[in-house]
């Protein structure tokens, strides 16, 4: 992505050198490391009693509510859930992806809930296929419901969209903070969901047209294009501005 951006013209000229101090280093103290520890530590309680909590609360009540004979009730199948309404809402948008049937749905609403803080993404998960039950650290008692929904090439297009798409709300807030131009913050989380997207379709349909999982259709036309567009834009030549062409001149005169 980094050598494909610097081949264009925004993003072009002389690489700028960076250059960091780096202070003497030493053993730490015990006091420091216990303040370290405490204070990374007591962050991530608060965030965990706050907002992971606060979002479990809500992801429960939407995934054991639905609408029943016109009104709100508590459902057993969480296909029928508030939850599940909403997220076959958003859900056509990722189909390409190899996002279908019932885990469409939860696929989604773990994205999107993703963005508040991507370990929302396994809380949501674990809401959505263990219901009211618990799950342990390692997580046994979902995998079976979680292994019925995805095949090999549906989990890497999962991983890589969620993986590659735009971070968390903090991060975002942070890359505000950094641009200081919401023109540029947007458009970073625009290219990065964007990018995340592509990659994602390449890899379902092209890795399902060699597993067998995905017959050849229109968006298999459009992954394989997309894919020789990522591979010109990779390999072509990058712009060459007023000041490259001086350059290249001054050095061709000079014999070099």
């Amino acid at each position: 992505s980094g050598i494909i951006l610097k081949k264009f013209k925004v993003f072009a000229g002389e690489p700028a050198p960076f250059v960091m101090e780096l202070p003497p280093y030493h053993w730490p103290t015990l006091t420091n490391l216990l303040a370290s520890t405490w204070e990374r530590g007591w962050s991530f309680i608060k965030r965990a009693g706050t907002l992971i909590l606060a979002s479990s609360i809500v992801l429960w009540f939407l995934q054991s509510f639905g609408i029943v004979n016109g009104s709100l009730s508590l459902v057993e199948d969480n296909n029928v859930s508030l939850l599940a309404d909403l997220g076959r809402m958003l859900a056509w948008i990722f189909v390409p992806l190899g996002w279908a049937g019932d885990m469409a749905w939860k696929a989604t609403v773990a994205t999107f809930t993703g963005l508040i803080a991507k370990e929302e993404v396994v809380n949501t998960f674990g809401v959505l296929y263990a219901g009211l039950g618990e799950v342990s650290e390692e997580g046994t008692e979902i995998w079976a419901a979680v292994a019925a929904d995805f095949s090999a090439v549906t989990a890497w297009s999962f991983l890589i969209f969620n993986l590659l798409c735009a971070p968390c709300f903090a991060a975002m807030g942070a890359i505000k903070r950094e641009m200081n131009n919401w023109k540029w913050t947007l458009a970073s989380i625009g290219y990065m969901c964007g990018f995340a997207y592509v990659v994602s379709l390449i890899v379902y349909q092209i890795g399902g047209l060699l597993t067998g999982e995905v017959t050849f259709n229109v968006f298999s036309v459009v992954a394989f294009a997309l894919l020789g567009l990522l591979l010109v834009l990779l390999f072509r030549k990058g712009y060459c501005g007023r000041d490259d062409t001086i350059q290249t001149a001054m050095a061709l005169e000079s014999g070099k």
